[in-house]
């Protein structure tokens, strides 16, 4: 019998959550994304320390004040990693915009099209990279102008389906609702006793609901599973648009020899729900009565910008 994820691979598109370069070429994923957490994480393996080397002196040639500098060494070192994992994929890698600038339009638009101006200069086309930008009313916006001249986005830290619509409205190329920081606030925040495990877990319902909902009213926007606790959330999603995988999640999965029941339907959307009206007062609203969407996003960014802050004292002491 197939391995379970050679099962899922012919149900969904399979991505690396992982920014480790050799995880990445044993695996051979279609897709990859990379965030400042697993930046982070992999700038500290000896393996990354010509990348690192290499930022440096780029952004010592291009000048600036200190704060400049540091600036063009991350965004530099992001687009580094990005296109050596794109020498190994497929696909398309993702790359986050400053988890700073969240609450900020111009500021993201800015950003971004100076990493994916850093991707052109080295080579890589606009269809090869998505622009990660969390999922704000600021951020959707900004992925909204974006994705009108050419950018495509990938709009993460999304846990609400105001978040979801808005999205969609907006014409966002792809998002990444997160399964396993959802479970982890209603494990905290639920009764004693509430099942939240298989087809019950918090975060399975609602990418799911998301991916019928899309898939109901026609919308183009690519659902993307991402922030797995275990292997049977993967499971609940299989036939997603995508996933994506930490590594050692898909290596349980190749090491699995049982059945893989399809549970998503492009074609036969298990939906019955009205199109939502989408405006900035009524995603506000809905995400002010969303206590786990509005805590999970601050805190996501909250995470995100710590480790941007951590990433760049790692090398300014270079």
């Amino acid at each position: 019998m197939e391995s379970q994820l050679d099962q899922l691979k012919k149900m969904t598109t399979i991505v690396a959550d992982t920014g480790d370069i050799n995880a990445i070429r044993d695996l051979k994923p279609v897709d990859a994304t990379t965030n400042p957490s697993l930046l982070l994480k992999a700038s500290q393996d000896p393996a990354y320390r010509p990348y690192l080397e290499q930022a440096k002196a780029w952004a010592l040639s291009q000048g600036g004040s200190d704060a400049e500098q540091l600036a063009n060494m991350t965004d530099k070192l992001a687009v580094l990693a990005g296109c050596e994992i794109l020498s190994l994929i497929p696909g398309r890698i993702s790359t986050e915009v400053d988890a700073r600038l969240s609450f900020d339009t111009q500021a993201t638009i800015i950003k971004a099209k100076k990493l994916i101006g850093l991707y052109n200069e080295a080579g890589i086309a606009n269809e090869r990279v998505l622009i990660k930008i969390a999922s704000t009313w600021e951020g959707i916006e900004a992925a909204r102008q974006l994705e009108k001249e050419g950018i495509n986005c990938n709009l993460t830290l999304l846990f609400g389906f105001a978040q979801a619509v808005a999205c969609a409205d907006a014409g966002v190329f792809l998002i990444s609702p997160f399964v396993g920081r959802i479970l982890d606030w209603y494990k905290a925040n639920s009764p004693e006793g509430t099942e939240l495990s298989g087809s019950k877990d918090p975060g399975v319902l609602s990418v799911s609901r998301i991916y019928n909902y899309y898939k109901q009213h026609g919308y183009n926007t690519v659902v993307m599973g991402a922030s797995f606790r275990n292997s049977e959330e993967i499971r609940q999603l299989a036939g997603c648009d995508r996933l994506t995988i930490s590594p050692g999640l898909i290596e349980e999965l190749a090491e699995t020899k049982l059945p893989l029941d399809q549970k998503l339907f492009a074609s036969a959307p298990l939906c019955n729900e009205a199109k939502v009206e989408n405006s900035e007062q009524a995603f506000r609203w809905a995400m002010n009565e969303d206590a786990m969407a509005t805590e999970k996003l601050a805190e996501g960014i909250r995470n995100f910008a710590a480790d941007q802050v951590k990433l760049e004292q790692l090398l300014s002491q270079l």
